[in-house]
C-alpha cells in the first residue's frame, strides 16, 4: 500500500503519541509534546487531527483499511470467517503493547467504538436483514475477548481463540 506524503505525517504523529504514552501518563501528554516528538509543528498536528483521541482513531481506521486491502476474498462461510478472525487476533497480538497503553490510559473504549462502527457498517451493507443488534453483539464479543486475552498477555493460541469465537457465533456454544 503506497502512502501519500500527508499519510506519512499522520503516521509520524501516531508513532509519536504511542511512544509518549509509553513514557508518560496520557493525560499529561500535550499536543506540543506529540508534535515535537513527531518532528512537526502544532499547526501540522491540527491540520490532521483536532484532539489526541483522533490520532488513535486514525490508527484504528488506517489498520482496518490496510487489513481490508490485504483481503483477497469476501467471506461467505464459516472457514472464511475463521481465517479472518485468526488474522484479526494475529494483528491484535502484534500490537498488544499499544493496546496495553490504551487500556492503561483508559482509552480502550476507542477500540470498542471503532469495532461498533465497523461491524454496523458491514452489517448494513451485507446483512441488513439480520437485525439492528447483531453487529453490536459481534463487536462486543470481539472487544471483550480481545481485552481478556490481553490480560493474559495473549497467552492462548490464536487458533483456539478464533475457534471459540466462531463457534459461539455459529453454534452458540
Amino acid at each position: 500500500m503506497d502512502y501519500a506524503p500527508e499519510e506519512y505525517t499522520r503516521h509520524y504523529i501516531v508513532e509519536a503519541l504511542f511512544k509518549l504514552m509509553g513514557e508518560y501518563e496520557y493525560e499529561k501528554i500535550s499536543v506540543t509534546d506529540i508534535a515535537a516528538k513527531a518532528g512537526v509543528g502544532r499547526a501540522t498536528f491540527y491540520r490532521y487531527f483536532k484532539r489526541k483521541e483522533d490520532v488513535i482513531e486514525f490508527y484504528f481506521s488506517h489498520n482496518a483499511k490496510q487489513f481490508i486491502y490485504e483481503q483477497h476474498y469476501y467471506p461467505r462461510c464459516k472457514a472464511d470467517y475463521l481465517k479472518i478472525v485468526r488474522e484479526v487476533f494475529g494483528k491484535f497480538a502484534n500490537n498488544k503493547e499499544r493496546f496495553r497503553l490504551l487500556k492503561k490510559a483508559r482509552l480502550e473504549y476507542l477500540y470498542l467504538d471503532f469495532l461498533n462502527r465497523n461491524f454496523a457498517i458491514n452489517f448494513k451493507n451485507e446483512y441488513e436483514d439480520k437485525g439492528a443488534y447483531l453487529p453490536y453483539i459481534y463487536s462486543g464479543m470481539v472487544f471483550n475477548v480481545s481485552m481478556r486475552w490481553l490480560e493474559s498477555d495473549c497467552a492462548d493460541s490464536i487458533d483456539d481463540l478464533a475457534e471459540t469465537l466462531i463457534n459461539a457465533i455459529y453454534t452458540g456454544e
